[in-house]
């Protein structure tokens, strides 16, 4: 059965996700870049999705990263149709994502508008060429990493994205930490290490965000990354809402 029904029962419903504190989230995101809400999936969640990396049915490729220069590693993308809890954390996510996606189009004066629906949205993307699934889970090993990058896939991006820890720091394993950079007109690239537990999600731009001037807002580009893993195994959700050509 695809191993969907083996994680569905794990999908957060809307209502946990509305109760989510959406107002701080936002500011936490305009104010240093992004966002981190604790405990979001519980740990049988969490082991569920790492043990079914091996289920091979549920992807569409495999990467290795140092193949392409990408860093040390490997993921999978899932394949359509989704499991149940990858497909239910976009759609529910979605909608709260893209008033801040919205706002930040007006503060760069950008003309897009995302609508307030996902499908509607990956409607968008199947129109112009991007039909592949983005979703994916990474795997890291000892002396792994993950190079500083974005996640764009094509013409549509949307800009906010999330990542999801599903293994305990020093306990599965040492170093790894999730990295941000942002680079600033004319200043040097500002770093951001963020502190991520077993089941915290991380949100945060893909590509890039606003950031109030003196004068105005400006634009500023952000990329993200892994650090060397020192032992252990980490293992990453990460859900992008755009599909790839």
């Amino acid at each position: 059965m695809r191993g969907s029904q083996q994680l569905s029962q794990f999908t957060k419903t809307h209502t946990q996700i509305h109760d989510l504190h959406w107002k701080d989230i936002h500011r936490e995101l305009d104010t240093v870049g992004y966002a981190r809400i604790q405990n979001f999936l519980d740990i049988e969640a969490c082991n569920s999705l790492k043990n079914s990396y091996t289920s091979d049915a549920l992807y569409r490729s495999t990467i290795k990263m140092e193949r392409y220069s990408f860093g040390r590693g490997e993921y999978r993308y899932y394949d359509y149709p989704l499991p149940s809890i990858i497909n239910e954390l976009r759609r529910n996510l979605f909608p709260y994502l893209v008033d801040i996606a919205n706002s930040w189009n007006l503060r760069l004066k950008n003309k897009e508008y995302f609508p307030s629906n996902h499908l509607d949205y990956i409607n968008d993307c199947h129109e112009n060429g991007q039909t592949r699934p983005t979703p994916l889970i990474l795997k890291y090993k000892e002396n792994d990493f993950n190079c500083l990058h974005q996640d764009l896939y094509g013409e549509i991006v949307f800009p906010l994205q999330a990542a999801i820890l599903l293994d305990e720091p020093s306990v599965d394993f040492d170093g790894g930490e999730f990295i941000l950079t942002e680079q600033r007109p004319r200043m040097q690239s500002r770093v951001e290490v963020v502190p991520l537990n077993m089941g915290d999600m991380v949100i945060f731009p893909v590509n890039e965000r606003p950031i109030e001037g003196t004068r105005s807002n400006y634009r500023v580009k952000m990329r993200h990354g892994v650090s060397r893993v020192r032992s252990g195994n980490r293992h990453t959700l990460g859900i992008i809402f755009h599909d790839a050509k």
